[in-house]
């Protein structure tokens, strides 16, 4: 306990220190929040006027890639936190203040359509993003990120002893998944996090987006499964396929409905069942069980999804019996 009070003393001298030099040096700081990372985000406020430090300390590295993608962001016109001052020695930067409202916050049943509709249209903005050198979503990369269900949700979440016939099956279909991934074109901005607590509503009512550091250049579906199959809400399936369309015709996508709704649907698989691996891992590993509420519905849209093609449906029977 001792050790962690004197890290905790060293590492507020650290902003304490830094504060100074800034412009910033006469603000008020209150914790903001924090995200599933170990960063955290402090506001400074004087006045009227509010900024965000965004404390990156415990992971240095992320903060180059951060910097990077927000460069890639505005050059296309996406709102995303303008950079005002940074310390990349200890892992601070301070940033453009969005303020609290998430979508999340707002979303309800009369104003989602509209909401989402937006939504879209800056998903295709970031699409325009140059992606190259970004890392690429690659088959071997969709199988690291599914391959997370098996060791922290099933196996280390709910304690099963897997066979060696339900392991099979679970490697053929992920195989399956990552195939009909693969068909659907490739090389775009993939945020990878676009969602409803990612997306800030400003005081002039325009979207704000956040948390895009880790984004790669994979499927054109990726960021559409992120925010219209949200772990955090969920709407109608008729009225998800619908605005799922929308996007389609949007991006002038030559592609079917049939064909489109698959690929919607598969890159949702992979995200899915990434992400029961995420949400167990962060409880087990890094003991934070404010995620756990969040695989039920994480789990639903699995089963759901998996069910409806011959493809999948041995999975959703396996998902069914065993969770």
């Amino acid at each position: 306990m001792l050790e962690k009070i004197r890290f905790w003393v060293a590492y507020m001298n650290k902003i304490k220190y830094w504060l100074p030099t800034t412009p910033y040096k006469n603000y008020d700081i209150t914790v903001a929040s924090a995200d599933a990372s170990f960063r955290k985000y402090y506001r400074l406020t004087k006045g009227s006027e509010t900024v965000l430090l965004m404390d990156s300390s415990l992971e240095k590295d992320s903060l180059a890639p951060f910097l990077d993608v927000t460069g890639r962001l505005l050059h296309v016109g996406v709102n995303v936190p303008e950079i005002l001052e940074q310390n990349l020695e200890d892992g601070f930067l301070i940033i453009k203040d969005f303020g609290n409202t998430h979508y999340l916050n707002v979303l309800d049943d009369k104003n989602f359509k509209e909401l989402y509709s937006k939504a879209i249209d800056e998903i295709l903005s970031m699409q325009k993003a140059d992606a190259s050198s970004l890392p690429l979503y690659d088959k071997a990369f969709l199988h690291v990120e599914m391959d997370l269900m098996k060791d922290w949700y099933l196996e280390k979440q709910l304690n099963l002893t897997l066979d060696v016939e339900e392991k099979e099956l679970i490697a053929k279909t992920l195989d399956l998944i990552s195939d009909v991934v693969l068909e659907q074109p490739q090389g775009l901005f993939v945020h990878r996090d676009f969602h409803s607590r990612n997306i800030m509503l400003t005081e002039q009512n325009d979207i704000g987006v956040i948390d895009y550091q880790d984004a790669m250049s994979g499927a054109v579906t990726y960021d559409l499964v992120s925010l219209l199959k949200d772990c955090y809400i969920e709407y109608p399936r008729k009225e998800v396929e619908k605005l799922a369309l929308e996007f389609r015709d949007k991006s002038k996508l030559h592609v079917d409905d049939e064909t489109f709704i698959k690929w919607f649907d598969f890159m949702g698989l992979q995200r899915h069942i990434k992400v029961l691996g995420i949400f167990s891992r962060l409880y087990l590993r890094d003991g934070k069980d404010g995620y756990l509420k969040d695989i039920p519905l994480t789990l639903k849209y699995t089963i759901e999804t998996a069910s409806r093609y011959d493809e999948t449906k041995e999975l959703a029977e396996f998902l069914k019996a065993k969770c």
